[in-house]
Parts: C-alpha cells; sequence; structure tokens
C-alpha cells in the first residue's frame, strides 16, 4: 500500500459505499493508520492508496502514540454546515503544498465505524475541516480543487513538478494507462460495494 501523489486519477475517482465491515476491511484500515503515522499525516482517504471506497481513517493530533483518537469513518455524510473560516491545508498526496482552504467552521458527520455501529457527531475545528478534507478526496474533490486564483497561482510551479513526476512514471510504466486503472477499480469496487 502506497499514497497516490497529484495527479493520479484515482484521486478524482468518486468512491462507492461500503456494504460491510469484515476482517478484510479491518486489515487495510490498520494499514492505512500505518502508513498515515509513516507520512505525519493527520487523515487518509481510501481513493489516497487507490481503493475506491466510500472511507477515511483520522487521527487529528497525528500521533501514533494517541490511539484514544483514532477514528474511522464509513460511508460518511456531512451535514448541518455553520460559519466560515480559512485555515492552511496540505495533503499527503501534494507533498510539501500548502494553501489556504475556506470551509464551514462547525459540522455533523454521520457515518459508520469499524463495529458497524452508526455515529453522528457534531465538529468544529481542525477535527471538522479534516473531516470535510477527506469525505472532499472520496467525492473526488482534491484540496486543490477548493483553493482562490490567487492561491492556485502560488502553487503552480509546485504541482507543475508533481505533474512532470507523474508523467515520467507513467512513461516509465509505473503508472497504468487510464482505461487500466478505470477497470481495476471497478473490479474493486464490484467486490466490495
Amino acid at each position: 500500500m502506497h499514497i497516490l501523489r497529484y495527479p493520479h486519477p484515482t484521486l478524482k475517482h468518486p468512491s462507492k459505499d461500503l456494504k460491510r465491515v469484515d476482517a478484510e476491511l479491518r486489515k487495510i484500515v490498520a494499514e492505512m493508520l500505518d502508513l498515515m503515522y509513516d507520512e505525519r499525516g493527520i487523515g487518509l482517504a481510501a481513493n489516497q492508496v487507490d481503493l475506491p471506497y466510500r472511507l477515511f481513517v483520522l487521527n487529528p493530533t497525528g500521533d501514533p502514540q494517541h490511539k484514544e483518537h483514532e477514528h474511522v469513518f464509513i460511508n460518511p455524510v456531512i451535514s448541518h454546515r455553520r460559519g466560515n473560516a480559512e485555515a492552511e491545508e496540505g495533503c499527503l498526496s501534494f507533498p510539501g503544498i500548502h494553501a489556504p482552504v475556506r470551509r464551514p467552521e462547525k459540522i455533523v458527520v454521520s457515518a459508520y465505524n469499524l463495529r458497524g455501529e452508526e455515529l453522528h457527531l457534531e465538529l468544529d475545528g481542525l477535527f471538522a475541516r479534516a473531516v470535510q478534507h477527506e469525505t472532499d478526496h472520496l467525492d473526488g474533490i482534491r484540496f486543490i480543487d477548493r483553493l482562490s486564483e490567487l492561491a492556485k497561482l502560488a502553487v503552480r510551479d509546485a504541482l507543475d513538478e508533481l505533474e512532470r513526476a507523474f508523467a515520467g512514471e507513467r512513461r516509465r510504466g509505473i503508472v497504468p494507462e487510464e482505461q487500466e486503472i478505470a477497470s481495476r477499480l471497478g473490479e474493486l469496487e464490484s467486490l466490495r460495494t
């Protein structure tokens, strides 16, 4: 398992709801948490690791020693957005890039956890922002899609560099072509959704 970097097509692929929690899904979640901590992140969505599932992991502290702050969100839905705040965001799929993003300050998220229990959480601050960021991933929305025109200009050179690196990987056969990626995602969706 590894983190996909921009502009990999899976990052724009809308994820599908999961129908069951089983041992395989628990293993995927454990690997995602380990990878998130290894990369010094606070959240990681399934499509960032090339899986088309509506699932993300989150620990707002980013500290693997604080397991009590770990959260797993399966099939999340955000509602009751209130307020408005701008803060700097980064993303493991966009290494080294940070930019201001405007988002609602408070939200309610409904989802399932790994025990199959339904959650309804009222969130604010960093936790609310991170849940919105990761849910965006599941909808095929990258944080750069929410930047102002000025912020987009500020990160353009860094994005160009990631695009060049991706094109090089594709030329070397490391990254498959679009049709192969779409076919693989479709097969995975049919197995778990």
